[in-house]
């Protein structure tokens, strides 16, 4: 997995943190199970966090600096409507949801996620709402979409209904298949009707 990161050092602490919440989960992993996962000393674990909650924090900042930047990247690519809003529905949950529903400490990661980094949560939904919210804006202006809604609004349900589908979702195989599934509806929804395949069958 990829870790948004200010240095390796940084970078290694994550990865280790998240090797050890997957594995053992949120509440039995110590800070010097991340230590060691890490190749450090706990006093140099230390210098950089001052707990595993702080720990956790930066994980999820990581994920959304991360979810962000891919999702950017898949709707700026050259494809279908269709083919850039799988690949960007894909990207929103990133390569950590298929670690978290594969632990048999799934349900507790959600958790502790909810209750550690709240805010972050929060703040970081808003990040990509917008990213959609400004894509929906710009390929509408164009022609390439119709809104049934304003952007803002069509960004907010893009981001809770692909929320919805990881807290239903009882294995990462059926969330992989909702996620294609609304993908493609949204793609149906927004595609102007004198674009849309003729379907002769």
């Amino acid at each position: 997995m990829t870790f948004s990161a200010p240095d390796t050092k940084t970078q290694s602490i994550l990865a280790a943190a998240w090797a050890g919440f997957s594995a053992y989960g949120f509440r039995k992993t110590s800070m010097d199970d991340i230590a060691r996962g890490a190749g450090m000393s706990r006093p140099a674990l230390y210098l950089h966090f001052k707990n595993k909650e702080a720990i956790f924090r930066a994980l999820v900042e990581s994920y959304y600096t991360e979810a962000s930047r891919e999702i950017t990247l898949a709707l700026a690519e050259e494809v279908t409507l269709h083919q850039r809003l799988a690949r960007a529905f894909a990207a929103h949950g990133g390569e950590s949801m298929e670690a978290m529903m594969s632990s048999a400490h799934g349900m507790e990661l959600l958790e502790a996620t909810m209750n550690v980094a709240g805010d972050m949560i929060e703040e970081g939904e808003a990040r990509l709402q917008s990213l959609y919210a400004a894509w929906l804006t710009s390929v509408a202006a164009r022609g390439q979409v119709v809104l049934t809604s304003d952007a803002e609004t069509m960004g907010r349900l893009f981001c809770a209904c692909l929320k919805g589908v990881k807290h239903t979702s009882q294995s990462y195989a059926a969330y992989q298949a909702g996620v294609a599934s609304y993908a493609a509806l949204c793609a149906e929804a927004l595609t102007p009707a004198g674009t849309r395949p003729v379907n002769h069958s």
